[in-house]
Order: C-alpha cells, then sequence, then structure tokens
C-alpha cells in the first residue's frame, strides 16, 4: 500500500502513540474536511482519550484552501479512501474506536469488519450494500451530483439551498447559513455515483461484512429529520449489523438532521459516542 499520509496525519500519529491512550480516529464524509472535529476532539481527549482525525487523501488543511482549489477533491473512490484511513490505524501502536459521520459512517463500518477498531460509531452512516430502499429525500438531497453523470469524475460544492436540504433542514436559516460558511467544501462525486449503483453491482466497492466474527461492539446514530440519510437507512444497516454477534445499538436523536456533528447540537451526539467508546473500549490491545 502506498504511503498517503501526509506531514500533519503522521505527527497525530506520533502523539497518539506517545501517549499510551486509547486512540480514536475520526472520519468525516463528503463535504468537510478533518478539520470538523476539533470540538469532539477535545471532548474525548478530555475523556482520557489520544484522537486522530485523517482527511481523505489530498484534503487541503484549511476551509479556504479548499474553496481556493476544489479540483483537488475530485475522482476519490471508496476503497481509495478506506485504505487510506486503514494506513493510518496500521501506524498506531493500539487499535483505536472509530467515530465516523455520513460517508465516514460508511467507511467506520468497513474498517470495523476488518477487525481494525477496537469500537466503532456510525452517525447517519452512508447504505452500503443491501440496505433498501433509497428515500426520495436522500435522491433529492444528492440531485447537486447525481443531475449530471459527468459529475462522477467532478468535485461538486452545494449551492446554500441545496445544503439547507441534505443538511440543514431542521436548523434556522441563520445557522445553516453559519455553518455552509464555515465547514463546506467541495466534495468528490464518485462516492455518491457508487452509492446509488451499490446494489446493482455485485462487484461494489460498497459493502460491509456485517458478520465479521472481530468486528467488535457498533452504536449506529440517527437523526430523525435527517434527508441526507434518513431514518430507514440508518436502521436498514442497523437491522443488517444486528445479527453480528458483537454489540450492536441504534439511537435516534430527535430534531436532529444531518448537520448534527457540527451544528449547536453537536455536544449530545458526541456525548452519546463517547458514552459508548468508554463502555467498550476498556482494553489496551495492540493493532
Amino acid at each position: 500500500m502506498p504511503d498517503t499520509l501526509t506531514s500533519r496525519e503522521l505527527h497525530e500519529i506520533d502523539d497518539a502513540n506517545a501517549s499510551g491512550r486509547r486512540p480514536v480516529l475520526f472520519v468525516h464524509g463528503l463535504w468537510l474536511l478533518a478539520s470538523s472535529w476539533d470540538r469532539w476532539r477535545h471532548v474525548f481527549e478530555s475523556a482520557g482519550f489520544t484522537t486522530v482525525a485523517p482527511g481523505w487523501p489530498d484534503d487541503p488543511e484549511t476551509v479556504q484552501e479548499a474553496r481556493a482549489n476544489p479540483d483537488v477533491f475530485a475522482r476519490k473512490m471508496v476503497h481509495q479512501v478506506t485504505d487510506h484511513y486503514a494506513e493510518a490505524i496500521g501506524r498506531l501502536d493500539r487499535k483505536p474506536a472509530v467515530v465516523g459521520h455520513s460517508f465516514g459512517g460508511l467507511f467506520a463500518q468497513m474498517l470495523a469488519a476488518e477487525g481494525l477498531s477496537v469500537t466503532t460509531v456510525a452517525i447517519d452512516p452512508s447504505p452500503f450494500r443491501g440496505v433498501l430502499p433509497v428515500p426520495t429525500s436522500t435522491i433529492k438531497a444528492s440531485a447537486a451530483v447525481l443531475s449530471n453523470p459527468a459529475n462522477r469524475g467532478r468535485a461538486i460544492a452545494l449551492t446554500f439551498e441545496q445544503f439547507t436540504y441534505g443538511w440543514g433542514n431542521a436548523l434556522s436559516e441563520e445557522e445553516a447559513r453559519r455553518l455552509y460558511e464555515e465547514f463546506h467544501v467541495a466534495g468528490s462525486g464518485v462516492p455518491i455515483f457508487q452509492a446509488v449503483a451499490a446494489n446493482l453491482n455485485p462487484f461494489t466497492e460498497i459493502k460491509v461484512n456485517t458478520h465479521a466474527a472481530d468486528r467488535g461492539p457498533l452504536l449506529i446514530i440517527s437523526g430523525e429529520k435527517d434527508h441526507q440519510v434518513p431514518r430507514a437507512l440508518s436502521h436498514g444497516a442497523y437491522k443488517h449489523q444486528k445479527h453480528n454477534t458483537a454489540i450492536t445499538e441504534f439511537v435516534e436523536l430527535p430534531n436532529r438532521g444531518h448537520s448534527l456533528t457540527i451544528d449547536s447540537g453537536w455536544r449530545e451526539v458526541a456525548d452519546t459516542a463517547l458514552n459508548f467508546v468508554k463502555a467498550h473500549s476498556r482494553m489496551p490491545e495492540a493493532v
């Protein structure tokens, strides 16, 4: 596997190893950067963990850089991204807990199925092959990408109106605008097309071995009002995952949309994830 980690990511991994504490690895989804986890990292570190938040391959470090060079996000496929996170985990001295949101929640489950996490939290996770059906709201929320087949090879930014529908529908317009300006960046179109075709393509990259013997405990968190990944998809993933021999839990947070990890209610979500990770990450296994 080629070395794809940046100097910032390698430094974080070195610091995590030097700390001797259980690492928690955060995985962001489309239209955000790793810096969107900064407040979460402070909460988890205050609770005694060390944290690492790699980006996707070639991600800029800041929103300003990302907006100045959006094309860098184009053509990032699912396995390319999961391989990047697997590489980061491979450099950790201890097996991490993994927390992911949206496509990051899908990637977190894929990593868990490979036995790479001690415990996993998937927040409004994008669906994997076998999760049916695809709700109308998800298609509408993804229209910015799916409306043009050429977008598969592009980096696509959402308009504010598209962001409001897919992410900020449970927020005031003022808060949605603030989040859009503070956090939103372009995202690769490929994963959206991969997700839509997953149930038609037996060779899809978007699949999870839900019966993996060493998957570990898993919590799936769903926002009640999420348009991007509504309850039908999050709970659909849970229905597949609950047959695993490891602990599998599902929590729905009322009145929350897809922005739940970054909006004014983020701390409730962070504490829900933290409590699960604390309960199931006691043993200091090596990777």
